[in-house]
C-alpha cells in the first residue's frame, strides 16, 4: 500500500470515531499541558531571578574583601596592585559607612555607599527612576526606593530634590562614632531597586574625611573567561575575592532540581494520558479486526497494518502535545495575570513566572507525539499477527 492511502486510513478516526478520538486526544492534552504548566513555572522563576540579580557588567566583576592576612588593607596600594593583575581592566573603591539623611525636616537612619558610577553598574544596581550620578558632578545622589517610601514620598517625586547628609566615621561597637556633616545638600539624580535605606553617593564629594582604607573593592575583568585566573592571582595577594557568577551556578543547580521534581509530577499526569491512549488503540483493535481480516485478505502486508496503527497513535499523540502546550501557554498567561494583579494591588511588582524557551516547546512537542507512538506499537503488532481467516470469522 502507498503511504498517502495509510495515512487515509489513519485519519479515518476522526470521522468513524470522533468523540472518542478527540477525548483521548483531549486527555493526552491534559497531561502535556501539566509538564509544560509546571516545568515552564520553574524556568519562570529561575529567569526571573538571574534578571534581578545580574547584569552584564556584574558578571565580568569581583568583590574583593579582607582576607585572613590582616597586614595588607584595601588602600590605594593595594588597587595598585590590584590593578596591574593581567586581564584587569578596572579596580572601583566603595566606602560604607552608617549616616543620616534629612529631608523635608525629616531625619532617617541610612546606610551610605561612597563609590563611582561604575561600581553601580558592575554591582547590578537597577535604575527605576532617574540616572545614575555622573563622575564629575560630587553633588548628586542616588537613593533606594525604600528611602522614599520611608520618606512618605512617591520615587519619582523625589528626583530632583535635595537632601542633606552626615557620616558616621571611625563607628564604634555600636555602628556610631564621629558624625561629619557633609555640608551642601546632594540632588538626587536617581532611584534604584531596594528594600534597605542605601544612599549611594560619589567617593569624591566626602572631601576632608580622611579614608585610611575602603570596606569594599569591585575587580572588573576583561571578560567572564578569565574570572578564575584573576579571583587566583587576588587570592595570592591575601584578599577574598568572590563573584556573582557563583551564586548563579548555585542557582542554576537549585532550579534543574526544581524543574526535575516539577516535571515528575507532569510525568504523573502524562503517564495516566497514555493508559487512556492505549485503551482506546486496544479498543480500536478490537473494533477493527474484521476489517483487518479484509485489508490482509487484499493484499495488505504486516508492515502496512503496523504502520497504520502506529501512524493512528502518533498523529493523536502529536495532537494532543499541540494542544497541551497551548493550555499550558493559556493557563500559565491567566494565572501570571491573576498573581501580578494581587502583588501590584499590595505594592509589589508585576514579573514574568512562566517561560518556556523554544527548545523546550518543540521538546515536549516531540515528546508527546513519541508517547503517541509507543502506545501505538504493541496493538500494532498485534493487529498485524491477526490471521486474515480468523479475523473474517470475528464477530
Amino acid at each position: 500500500m502507498r503511504f498517502l492511502d495509510i495515512l487515509k486510513l489513519s485519519l479515518r478516526m476522526f470521522k468513524a470515531r470522533t468523540m472518542r478520538t478527540l477525548l483521548t486526544i483531549l486527555g493526552m492534552s491534559v497531561g502535556i499541558s501539566a509538564i509544560m504548566f509546571l516545568v515552564s513555572f520553574g524556568y519562570g522563576l529561575q529567569r526571573t531571578l538571574l534578571q534581578k540579580i545580574t547584569t552584564s557588567d556584574a558578571l565580568v566583576s569581583l568583590d574583593v574583601t579582607l582576607g585572613e592576612n590582616k597586614d595588607i588593607k584595601l588602600d590605594q596600594a593595594t588597587i595598585g596592585q590590584l590593578g596591574q593583575i593581567p586581564d584587569v581592566i578596572d579596580v572601583i573603591p566603595a566606602l560604607e559607612l552608617a549616616g543620616q539623611g534629612r529631608y523635608d525636616n525629616i531625619t532617617l537612619d541610612i546606610s551610605t555607599i561612597s563609590t563611582g558610577p561604575a561600581y553601580l553598574k558592575s554591582e547590578g544596581l537597577k535604575i527605576e527612576q532617574g540616572r545614575l550620578f555622573d563622575r564629575g558632578d560630587v553633588r548628586e545622589i542616588v537613593i533606594t526606593k525604600a528611602v522614599a517610601q520611608v520618606f512618605g514620598v512617591a520615587p519619582e517625586d523625589m528626583l530632583g530634590k535635595a537632601m542633606s547628609l552626615t557620616l558616621f566615621t571611625n563607628p564604634d561597637a555600636a555602628g556610631r562614632g564621629t558624625s561629619v556633616d557633609l555640608g551642601t545638600a546632594y540632588t538626587i539624580v536617581g532611584i534604584g531597586e531596594g528594600a534597605e535605606n542605601i544612599v549611594y553617593l560619589p567617593l569624591d564629594s566626602l572631601g576632608n574625611i580622611t579614608i585610611g582604607q575602603y570596606t569594599k573593592l569591585k575587580v572588573k575583568c576583561r571578560s567572564t573567561d578569565v574570572i578564575e585566573p584573576v579571583r587566583s592571582a587576588i587570592s595570592q595577594l591575601g584578599l577574598t575575592a568572590s563573584s556573582i557568577s557563583e551564586t548563579i551556578d548555585q542557582a542554576n543547580k537549585v532550579f534543574r532540581a526544581i524543574q526535575f521534581v516539577l516535571m515528575i509530577f507532569g510525568m504523573i499526569a502524562l503517564i495516566v494520558s497514555a493508559i487512556g491512549m492505549f485503551n482506546t488503540m486496544t479498543i480500536t483493535l478490537l473494533e477493527r479486526t474484521e476489517e483487518i481480516g479484509i485489508m490482509k485478505a487484499i493484499g495488505a502486508s504486516k508492515s502496512d497494518i503496523s504502520l497504520m496503527f502506529v501512524m493512528e497513535s502518533t498523529l493523536m499523540g502529536l495532537l494532543g502535545a499541540v494542544g497541551g502546550v497551548g493550555i499550558g501557554y493559556v493557563g500559565g498567561f491567566v494565572i501570571n495575570i491573576l498573581i501580578n494583579a494581587v502583588a501590584t494591588r499590595f505594592g509589589g511588582e508585576a514579573v514574568s513566572l512562566f517561560y518556556s524557551p523554544l527548545w523546550f516547546v518543540m521538546t515536549v512537542i516531540s515528546f508527546g507525539a513519541f508517547v503517541g507512538f509507543l502506545t501505538g506499537v504493541f496493538p500494532a503488532r498485534s493487529a498485524s499477527r491477526i490471521d486474515a481467516l480468523d479475523a473474517l470469522r470475528y464477530k
